[in-house]
């Protein structure tokens, strides 16, 4: 948690970057924005123009999720090539704390089967079915290497969430020794390493309309295999997947009608239930984790102590996916 004389810091060292981009616009003060779940996220104005301010919170590493300038990487290459929507970078400053400042995109990131909304069916369902084409653009794009570490390949991918799974409570975990052998047992082949995102879903789309203005929070995002973006994708086309959260939207496109969509005539890739049980492995260890850090005190949701039916379930149905 940043105190007050930081963000005050904070707020001089962003206004005075604003207003050297806006000459004479009047520049507003910074705003929490709700929503964000690392590092700091801010909203601020600097004349008619909006931006959100990704900050490293003071006193923490620019690690992991708190490395808003490799964030700021990707954005900044996505937006010169132009075929996936993500809003465009106007500011960076690398002094620590490092910050950036991106436009301010007007839009709903909406998961319709998980998260507490109104929107019309039939406008979930128009949503959904415009993603498959931005992730496959996604996966296609060709922007300059910008990370340094190895891709990761499936084996990589289960290593780490299996390191996430084990940190979850045994008794959210039940079943979980056989699955992580089941998967370690039969990991495929990787394919050549594309730019993936980490956890692409409508939820972290921002919609106008019908349309997908900007895809955002790419904290996790890296060079790996398309089938585990494509898989965790998947995941969220059903919420029978997620007792006792999901919500049933009628006429939202099935698993199967989103993969068809996403492979735009291309056969489907080899070994693609292997990652949608991977995908189901990582989300019960995400949500355990979380879980387990609400129960420890460390962040304060009783709304997780809904997770362990949806935990159980995920664990169950990978299980029955590898057979």
């Amino acid at each position: 948690m940043s105190t007050l004389t930081e963000v005050t810091e904070l707020t001089a060292r962003v206004r005075a970057r604003l207003a050297a981009l806006h000459p004479g616009a009047p520049i507003g003060e910074l705003e929490t924005l709700p929503g964000g779940h690392s590092g700091l996220t801010f909203s601020i104005t600097a004349g008619p123009a909006s931006y959100v301010i990704k900050a490293v919170p003071s006193g923490q590493r620019p690690v992991g999720r708190n490395d808003v300038l490799r964030q700021a990487r990707v954005l900044s290459a996505l937006a010169e090539e132009g075929t996936v929507p993500v809003p465009g970078v106007v500011a960076l400053d690398e002094c620590q704390p490092a910050w950036f400042a991106m436009e301010f995109v007007i839009g709903e990131a909406v998961e319709p089967v998980l998260d507490d909304h109104r929107l019309d069916a039939a406008l979930c369902r128009t949503r959904m079915r415009a993603l498959p084409a931005v992730l496959r653009e996604l996966h296609r794009s060709g922007p300059p290497a910008l990370d340094t570490a190895a891709p990761l390949d499936p084996a990589a991918e289960l290593e780490r969430w299996s390191r996430t799974m084990r940190a979850v409570p045994p008794e959210l975990r039940v079943g979980t020794q056989e699955l992580l052998e089941m998967l370690g047992t039969n990991v495929p082949v990787g394919l050549p390493p594309v730019l993936t995102h980490g956890d692409f879903r409508l939820g972290n789309v921002l919609c106008a309309g019908e349309r997908p203005a900007a895809v955002v929070d790419w904290e996790i995002w890296g060079y790996g295999d398309p089938r585990v973006d494509l898989a965790w994708f998947l995941l969220f086309a059903d919420h029978r997947n997620f007792p006792r959260l999901g919500r049933e939207i009628p006429g939202l496109p099935t698993e199967a009608e989103l993969l068809t969509a996403y492979l735009d005539g291309h056969a489907t890739p080899p070994d693609l239930d292997w990652f949608r049980a991977l995908a189901r492995t990582k989300m019960a260890a995400i949500m355990g984790h979380n879980l387990r850090r609400h129960r420890e005190g460390k962040h304060h949701d009783p709304d997780q102590e809904r997770l362990p039916p949806t935990i159980a379930a995920m664990i169950r149905t990978a299980r029955d996916i590898l057979g």
